[in-house]
């Protein structure tokens, strides 16, 4: 647990690095389309509990893998964000599974170090393509929702995006009290 919190306070944070492919304002509010390489993750998954029941228990397990839970004892850093897998029904509402991901950083992509946590798996992740909503505050299910309804409605009917899921991305460690930083990012469809 002391290495989590020493790693999350005090490690260099990473940021996922990706292109920008353009930014655009549609009635007022401004996205991103944003390019982001395969890349290995760790993950951990959950089913039949709800986002804000679950997420910050699945997040620590993350910390606690990156800060030093792992077979090989190696802090790693810290990568940003951490990137939550939803699965809207037709009404909007969240179901109740989830996946959690956070980015293995660059320099432990070629062999990341093995979880010592059955719940945690590393895959890799393919290249991706998201149309990006960025948003400020402390964000639970309801501010996601909300944020991923207005981009649903900015991008119209026609945008080619995935509509059954997208990702909850929060860049900014939970005592962060202000200028926080969190995204909606839909996956567009590839040709």
């Amino acid at each position: 647990m002391f290495g989590m919190i020493k790693n999350s306070l005090f490690g260099n944070t990473e940021e996922t690095e990706y292109k920008l492919l353009s930014s655009e304002t549609k009635d007022g509010v401004s996205f991103e389309v944003r390019r982001y390489d395969a890349a290995k993750f760790a993950v951990v998954s959950s089913e039949g509990r709800s986002f804000d029941q679950v997420t910050g228990e699945l997040v620590r397990k993350l910390l606690m893998y990156i800060g030093g839970s792992n077979e090989q004892g190696e802090a790693m850093g810290t990568a940003a964000p951490i990137i939550i897998t939803v699965y809207p029904r037709n009404d909007g509402v969240l179901s109740r599974r989830l996946v959690v991901g956070i980015r293995v950083p660059s320099i432990y992509q070629q062999s990341p170090p093995t979880p010592t946590d059955s719940a945690i798996r590393v895959e890799e992740r393919p290249g991706m393509t998201v149309y990006a909503l960025q948003f400020g505050g402390f964000a639970g299910e309801s501010e996601y929702r909300a944020e991923a309804l207005r981009l649903t409605r900015t991008l119209g009917e026609t945008a080619p995006f995935q509509r059954k899921q997208y990702f909850c991305c929060s860049y900014d460690p939970p005592l962060k009290p202000y200028g926080r930083r969190n995204e909606v990012w839909f996956l567009q469809d590839e040709p």
